[in-house]
Order: C-alpha cells, then structure tokens, then sequence
C-alpha cells in the first residue's frame, strides 16, 4: 500500500507539490484542501476543507487514513497549524508557529540576520508614521519600505524616490492597507543586484538545497507597474554563478538554520532565502517558511527523485535523497485576471491550454461556472511551464502555446527568462 498525503492549500504552488507526488512511486492518493477545481484535471481528489479550519483537517486526515500533511501557504503555518497537528498525533511538514516567525514577521527576521552576522540590508523598524518619514527624508531614496506581517508578498515597496516611500508609508500607517501586517514597518537600504530564490528542504540543522530560480514580480513587461505575488519564473538562473550559490548556502541557508535551533525555534520544512547578488556578495531580501509561489512550478519539476519519500525520511528522522535533473531549463508564465494586483476582474474563462509531455499547466484562481466549466475568480489564474534545452527554447515553446490562447479578461507578461539573455 502506498501512502495518502494532504496537501493544505488552493493555489499553483500546492497544484506543483501535489503533482511531484503523484509522480513518485511511493503515493498511493494526494489530496489537497481545498484546492481547485483545476488540480481534478490531473487526478488530485480535492476537499472542500478550508485551510483555517484546523480541526476539521484533523478530523479529516483522522478518519481518512493519511500518512502525513504537507502545508502549503504561509498563513496555517504561522496559524499554528503544525503545532495543532503534532498535539493531534499527526504529521505535518512545516515548520511550527515559533519557527514560521521567519516569514511571519520581517522584524523577527532582521533581529535575528543581525544578532548572527547573516549578511542583509541594513535597516530600522518603526511603529509609527512620524519618525518612519523622518528616517526616510534622511536617508534618500532608493530606500525599501517593507509591512512588518503577511501581505501575500504585496507589502514591499522599492522606493526610487522620497516621495514614493513616503506614500508606502501612509498607505501602512494612515490606510492601514495591510491591516495588523502593517503595525509595523522595516526600512531597508535598496541593495543592487539580481534577485534568486534558494529553496532547501530542511530538518532541524539539516538542509538540502534545491536548484536555484528566478521570480518576476512586478505586474508588466520590463519590471514595470506594481508588485505582485509573482508573474513567471525559471530555472536555472545562468547569470548566477555556482561559486555565489555555494557562497549563499554557506553565509545564510547553514547559518540561518543553525540559529534557528540554536536559539530554540528549530525548523523544519522548505525554508525559503529570498536573494541578491550584490558586488559584495549574496544577502538576503527577506525569509519564506515554505515554497515560493511561482518558483515552485519551475523547480519541483526538475526533481528526479521521489518526493514524497524524501519528506517521509525526513519525518521519520532519516537522510533523504532528492535528486534533480540539471541539463534542462524550466520556465513557466502566469496567466492573471485583468486589473492584479489592486482591482481583480473575476470570470475570465479558461481556455483548454494543449501542453506535451515537458509541459505542464498548474491551476491557481479558478472556479467552475454554472455550466461546470473553468472561469477565473482570483488574480493569479493558473501558470504555464515548460521544459527545454534552453533558456531562448524554453520561452519560445511556452509563448507559442500563450500566445496561441484567447486569453480575454487576462493579461500576462511576455519577456519571462528576459534577464538571463542579456
């Protein structure tokens, strides 16, 4: 008999891990709560089980018969939701409410880069709009004007004049646009240099690093327009050199999970290192406590082992083996709805998307109409990725596809991988 695993989530990110299990040997049915409508397309059972709702997913992992839980979003697991779990009998692969403090708070996170020499942006924190502006009018701008909490990756703003971090900053204090997120607020020096992102599995002092990719946050062609939750990414990232991504893992990812145990918190789960290449070196932009949402659909992918049984060694407190393939390049696009990030236009309709067997499409913010077929109902609609030998074959292959599509009432930018080529 092979294992039962739940996967806690709805979006793309948990459509990829329910999929890289399936495609091990060692689960027998993944199910993902709630999911999407979407992920049925590929045989993942779905439960209407929100994922707030704790006792019921205990209730329902209980009388189901699952091995194990893979929490996928951030918000169950600064929620406590593993905690609730482990005090239930059950396993869960995430880290707990004390170590999630990694991604639930910038402030936590900063404090404990500084107090361990973790190279990172220096910065202040403030809890009130006066002396906020007053270090920012000082300080000039490019400056970086981050809400303390969870704003569904929304709450940063990289200021390249005063008067647009100051706006930030009342959009936090005065709007309270992110709510409690914005109790408080960081203030970073703006860091020069190529964003990645280095995700490791990890287990206490234990980790074991994935390949590297690269996000796309800003809404348009060109890193123009607002921040989003991310518009496409790929894997791997050429113009990061190995020497720096062995430098990362031996400044930050080693020291950052020794701290975490050494100071009590020990984690366990995908931590995730938000990076730049600066002319000093990787630093740190800020710490997730699980995978990045679309860095997820370029790299699990690439895994040529079972992950299902790598977690499951974990759990049990063995050595996994991951392994990936390194030849290929994966590259993937977000489809969203018309007006993401600030003002959503739901009901799209979703096409059928044709992909081979390199491809893959990952369902995010659908629902089913009263017809029973696919219409968008969130900002990020679903993601297209692909497989190729090259970063230009990768994007060629996935745009012949987009561009193929009708794609009224959604946008989509068109230049992912763009940094890579030039």
């Amino acid at each position: 008999m092979g294992q039962k695993v739940l996967v806690i989530g709805s979006g793309a990110r948990e459509h990829a891990i329910a999929h890289a299990l399936q495609r091990g040997g060692s689960v027998e049915e993944v199910t993902v709560a709630p999911g999407n409508p979407g992920m049925e397309l590929d045989g993942i059972r779905t439960s209407h089980i929100d994922e707030s709702n704790h006792a019921a997913l205990i209730d329902f992992m209980k009388d189901n018969g699952y091995d194990w839980a893979f929490v996928g979003p951030e918000v169950p697991l600064i929620d406590g939701l593993v905690d609730d779990f482990a005090a239930a009998g059950l396993k869960a692969f995430g880290p707990n409410k004390a170590a999630a403090q990694i991604e639930g708070s910038k402030d936590f996170a900063k404090q404990l880069m500084e107090r361990h020499g973790i190279p990172t942006a220096k910065y202040a924190t403030f809890d009130t709009l006066e002396p906020a502006v007053a270090y920012v009018r000082e300080h000039g701008a490019p400056i970086v004007v981050k809400a303390d909490g969870l704003a569904a990756g929304k709450g940063v703003t990289v200021a390249m004049d005063v008067e647009t971090a100051v706006a930030a900053l009342d959009d936090i204090f005065i709007d309270h646009r992110f709510g409690n997120a914005g109790a408080k607020v960081v203030i970073e020096d703006f860091l020069e240099g190529q964003e990645f992102s280095l995700m490791s599995f990890v287990n206490g002092t234990e980790f074991w690093p994935m390949p590297i990719s690269q996000d796309h946050k800003r809404a348009y062609d060109d890193d123009k327009g607002p921040n989003t939750g991310g518009m496409g990414a790929y894997s791997p990232v050429p113009q990061i050199p190995q020497t720096v991504v062995d430098e990362a893992i031996e400044t930050i990812v080693r020291p950052t999970v020794q701290a975490m145990a050494d100071e009590g918190t020990p984690f366990t789960g995908i931590l995730y290192a938000g990076l730049i290449a600066t002319a000093e070196g990787p630093k740190v932009i800020e710490f997730n406590a699980r995978f990045g949402d679309p860095e997820t659909e370029v790299v699990l992918p690439k895994l040529t082992s079972d992950l299902a049984a790598g977690i499951s060694a974990i759990l049990d407190g063995e050595t996994p083996e991951f392994t990936w393939d390194d030849d290929r390049v994966t590259l993937g696009v977000v489809l969203a709805s018309d007006g993401y990030p600030t003002n959503v236009v739901k009901g799209a309709k979703i096409p059928t998307i044709p992909v081979d067997e390199d491809s893959h499409v990952y369902y995010a913010g659908v629902a089913k109409d009263e017809n029973g077929e696919l219409v968008a109902s969130s900002g990020r609609v679903l993601f297209v990725e692909t497989s190729a030998p090259t970063i230009k074959d990768a994007q060629d292959k996935v745009y012949a596809v987009i561009d193929a599509l009708p794609t009224e009432g959604m946008f989509y930018r068109h230049d992912i991988g763009f940094k890579a080529l030039k």
